[in-house]
Formats: structure tokens, C-alpha cells, sequence
């Protein structure tokens, strides 16, 4: 990153913390916050520094990976050829998210970082855990959109599409003057006194990310169960990366969210997968797994199978037909 480059980004850090406030990107979230009076601001736009930052579109790394400009629209995301063929499971992740407006102004860091949709949150007149209260009020209120696995205090799932097919495809954030760090580590675990729906502090600035190469013949699914056909955030989404020798599952990465404070990677879902024919019955009971996270609350009791048959549909797209209907191996 070149000297003025450095110079805007850090000079954009140091407004931050002497104004108070919030960054904004494409403003798709910040408006709407600003709007009901549940984020006053000041909001300190990236605009320029993102252009000369080098926040904006898609650039090729050594060794076939790719760097994704954290001011990148989802649109310009789910539309990118490289994108479709090397990581198939975030482009339609990009693609599908909200509507085709927001797509257009939504940037990738924007939703990395967004805040959750509760609607106890996003009302200005009630307090709760996220704007410094003591408690909950979707715990012992309405939570039927919340969180099925975890022991947090706030009981509303992280909204981060992007954020669940990242973290299956091993990617890192970077975040300006620090070194590069796993996707997942922008939200920790989501237990304990988490009041954010992120990890950033109010000067630290995501720049981009970075996708490694694709495993040498991976294929990818991606799904997501929603409550109706179009701008709407999932209930429970699932990616899912294979690499198949044969019919034997060789690696696998699957990732979920909608279920957790956080965006969760699923290795219980990974390691039943690993070394066994990608056969029917191996794919249901690899996504059966996940019932163990499962802590429901009174109203998502819902979501423990919607979460097993999401990853198990997401697991069936990236197996494909050829594998599902693989006879099962019998002993001579």
C-alpha cells in the first residue's frame, strides 16, 4: 500500500476516535439505524480514502488466490467470473442477499460488519444488552428469528451472509496497520459480554479479504432457508466446500449461520464427512450432527432441524447427483 494510501486510511482512523461515531461504507445499514435514531452518528464516510486505499474491487494474489476490496458491492461480488468459477459458494451468497438496490450500494466489509436485525435492538425506546443494558428483551420476549446454538446474552443471530461462505473458504481480513487475520476472528466465539455484533474497534478500518486458491477440483453448494422469496435475511444459511476422490470425500469445509451470535464453522459436520463415500446416508447423518449444538430457545425449537436439513441441502448441492445416488459399499 503506498504512502498517501496509508496517510488517508490512517487519517480516517484518527477522525473516528476524536468525532466518535461510526465508519460508513455503502450506508445500507447506517441510514437505517440513523434514520429510527438508534445510531445519532457522526458517520465518517471511506469514500475517498477507499478509492485510493485500495478498498475497491477484485484483484488476482500469487498463487491464485484473490483480494477482495472491502468498498466492493455485493453485486460487483456475485457478477465477477472468477469469483463464480473459483469460489461458487460466494457468488450466489452475494447474489442472493436483499435486494438487487441493495446488492448495488451493499459493500463487502459493509456486511461483515453490520448490525444485527432485532427488532428490541433497532428500536430506540428499548434499552437492551447491545446498547449497554443489563439483559435481553427478546430472550424473555418475542425471539422467534433468534439464535439456536450458544449460551450468549443476546439471543439474536449475526446477519452476515458473506461472513458464512467466507469462513468456509479459509479467508482473512485485513485491517489497516495489522496483520492479516482469519475471517472468524472478526466475531470470536459470541459467548460471554459481547455487545457488538464484531470485534473492531472504532479506529480499525477492514480494508479487504483475501480467499487463498481453491482446492484443486472442489466443487461448492450454498443454501439458505428463508420465510419468503425475496429480500429476506435466511433463518439458517449453509456453505459447503468437497473435494472428492471418487466418491470419497477427501476435504471438506462447511460453515453456517443465522443459528449463533456468530457466524459458526461446523468441524463435527467436516470430520463425519472426511474418508467416507459421499453416499445419502453419510450426508444426512454428517449434517445430523450439528443437533448436538443445539440449545433451543422456547420459541426457535424450530430451527434444530430447519439447521440440520439447510446443511444437509447445502452438503447435497456440492456432492452432486452422481455421488447421491452412489450405491452403498457391501462386504464381500
Amino acid at each position: 500500500m503506498s504512502s498517501e494510501s496509508e496517510s488517508a486510511l490512517a487519517d480516517l482512523s484518527a477522525a473516528v476516535l476524536a468525532r466518535g461515531g461510526e465508519l460508513r461504507a455503502g450506508g445500507t445499514d447506517t441510514t437505517a439505524r440513523q434514520r429510527t435514531g438508534v445510531s445519532p452518528g457522526p458517520f465518517t464516510d471511506l469514500g475517498g480514502a477507499g478509492e485510493t486505499g485500495g478498498m475497491h474491487g477484485i484483484t488476482p494474489l500469487p498463487g491464485g488466490g484473490l483480494r477482495i476490496g472491502a468498498l466492493t458491492t455485493l453485486a460487483v461480488l456475485a457478477a465477477d467470473p472468477r469469483v463464480r468459477d473459483g469460489w461458487p459458494a460466494l457468488a450466489p451468497a452475494a447474489g442472493t442477499a436483499a435486494t438487487p438496490q441493495i446488492r448495488a450500494a451493499g459493500t463487502l466489509g459493509g456486511n461483515l460488519l453490520q448490525r444485527n436485525r432485532c427488532w428490541y435492538y433497532r428500536n430506540p425506546h428499548v434499552g437492551c444488552f447491545q446498547k449497554g443494558g443489563t439483559e435481553c428483551p427478546a430472550r424473555r420476549g418475542d425471539h422467534h428469528f433468534g439464535v439456536v446454538c450458544g449460551d450468549g446474552p443476546c439471543v439474536t443471530p449475526h446477519p452476515s451472509t458473506l461472513a458464512v461462505a467466507l469462513l468456509a473458504y479459509d479467508a482473512e481480513a485485513e485491517v489497516h496497520g495489522e496483520s492479516p487475520r482469519e475471517v472468524a476472528a472478526l466475531y470470536g466465539d459470541g459467548d460471554g459480554l459481547f455487545r457488538g455484533d464484531h470485534l473492531l474497534g472504532p479506529g480499525q478500518i477492514l480494508t479487504a479479504v483475501r480467499l487463498p486458491a481453491p482446492w484443486p477440483g472442489e466443487r461448492a453448494g450454498y443454501h439458505r432457508a428463508i420465510s419468503r422469496a425475496h429480500a429476506e435475511w435466511p433463518l439458517v444459511e449453509a456453505s459447503v466446500r468437497l473435494v472428492l476422490d471418487g466418491t470419497t470425500v477427501t476435504h471438506a469445509a462447511v460453515a453456517a449461520g443465522g443459528v449463533a451470535r456468530v457466524p459458526l464453522r461446523l468441524p463435527e459436520v467436516e470430520a463425519s464427512l472426511v474418508g467416507r463415500d459421499a453416499r445419502p446416508e453419510v450426508l444426512a447423518a454428517a449434517a445430523a450432527t450439528v443437533l448436538a449444538r443445539c440449545r433451543p430457545l422456547p420459541q426457535t425449537g424450530y430451527k434444530a432441524a430447519l439447521f440440520r436439513d439447510t446443511v444437509l441441502e447445502a452438503l447435497e448441492r456440492a456432492a452432486g447427483a452422481a455421488c447421491a445416488a452412489t450405491p452403498p459399499r457391501t462386504s464381500a
